[in-house]
């Protein structure tokens, strides 16, 4: 196919439309529930009250915002694509945001600004004359217009997932898998609040013994998805994969949209991998082995989680006896051909299916 046909078909696939709205519109949107800024998200975007000021100090001040990217559902209701923290600001400001569980988000109190520093402790309505915003600069904040770029529902489904991890993908503060976390909510909340359940998994705890940093990132949803994908991938599969991070997001959406799914089944193998895991090995699991200290050391090691879920996982699919785990975890650690690729530095897409084919073999010999 030609470049101007693949142009041509592409963009039959996707379908938008462009104008200016007022603030008291999007407001309206939100409060009658045409608009979903998945509550869920809250979690995941981080701006502190200083960014939130000088939002309302640039919208005060009349300066540009960039424009709210929303994908419209087959209903008409709007999901944000792109402009969350703004529109989360602004509807935590008038006391109208919503968390996930329905309750209202207490309202913003200002913090002084750049050009405005008299907006200290002001609330859109505090009660006090002298810290509420003055009903003329309500209005001048309602009649503010932000643009808004629409994906229309004659789009291709697939499309908003794309455009929204291209949007909040290097340029914003979220990490990769908040932004995977962030398209589970937007495909399926439910498999969003599964994968989460997963994590709480008192094994799954004790054996990754991740930091609060790495926890408060997500990286334990990733490692999740991990196990999950890489537990039920062919190794044909695994010898094609390109970038790690876009072959987990891939694979994440064909999962949360699978029908055929048993999640109660995965929950259920996942949970019996990491009991057993932690029951033998608990939080040396997945940290190197020094033959020479005869001891595990250093940290958690990526390369030793996917394949050591990887091979407790086949040989408990043979059902073979798991009293010498311990045993075998470390004597992996003494194999040539497992520590030439498990070594950091190596590339991680070159790594995956020779260390995740050497343990599902290993731990079955």
């Amino acid at each position: 196919m030609s470049l101007e046909n693949e142009i041509s078909t592409a963009r039959k696939d996707i379908r938008t439309d462009d104008y200016p709205m007022s603030i008291g519109e999007w407001s309206s949107m939100y409060e009658a529930g045409e608009l979903d800024i998945h509550p869920e998200f809250q979690r995941m975007f981080r701006w502190d009250e200083n960014q939130k000021s000088n939002l309302i100090e640039s919208i005060i001040l009349g300066i540009p915002v960039p424009p709210i990217f929303v994908s419209q559902r087959q209903n008409g209701i709007w999901d944000v694509i792109d402009g969350l923290q703004r529109l989360s600001t602004i509807f935590q400001f008038m006391g109208i945001l919503k968390d996930e569980f329905g309750k209202t988000v207490p309202p913003l109190c200002l913090t002084s600004t750049k050009y405005l520093p008299s907006l200290e402790g002001i609330k859109w309505n505090e009660g006090t004359k002298r810290s509420t915003l003055p009903d003329e600069i309500k209005r001048i904040i309602k009649r503010s217009k932000i643009g808004v770029s629409i994906l229309l529902r004659e789009s291709d489904e697939d499309t908003k997932y794309d455009l929204f991890q291209r949007l909040n993908t290097g340029g914003t503060s979220l990490t990769p898998q908040e932004v995977r976390n962030c398209i589970m909510v937007m495909i399926d909340p439910e498999f969003y609040h599964w994968v989460e359940k997963l994590t709480k998994i008192p094994s799954f705890i004790e054996t990754t013994c991740l930091s609060d940093k790495l926890i408060t990132e997500k990286y334990d949803m990733e490692l999740v998805l991990r196990y999950i994908i890489f537990s039920q991938a062919s190794i044909d599969s695994l010898k094609k994969v390109g970038d790690v991070g876009k072959y987990l997001t891939e694979e994440m959406e064909k999962i949360a949209k699978d029908k055929d799914f048993s999640r109660d089944e995965a929950y259920h193998n996942f949970k019996k991998v990491f009991d057993i895991l932690g029951k033998n090995l608990g939080s040396d699991a997945f940290k190197r082995f020094s033959s020479k200290k005869k001891r595990h050391e250093g940290g958690f090691s990526v390369s030793a989680f996917e394949a050591v879920t990887a091979g407790v996982r086949k040989r408990e699919e043979k059902g073979l006896a798991m009293t010498d785990i311990s045993s075998i975890v470390s004597s992996l650690w003494e194999q040539a051909d497992f520590i030439e690729w498990a070594k950091s530095g190596v590339n991680a897409s070159r790594r995956l299916w020779h260390t995740i084919s050497f343990s599902r073999n290993y731990f079955t010999k």
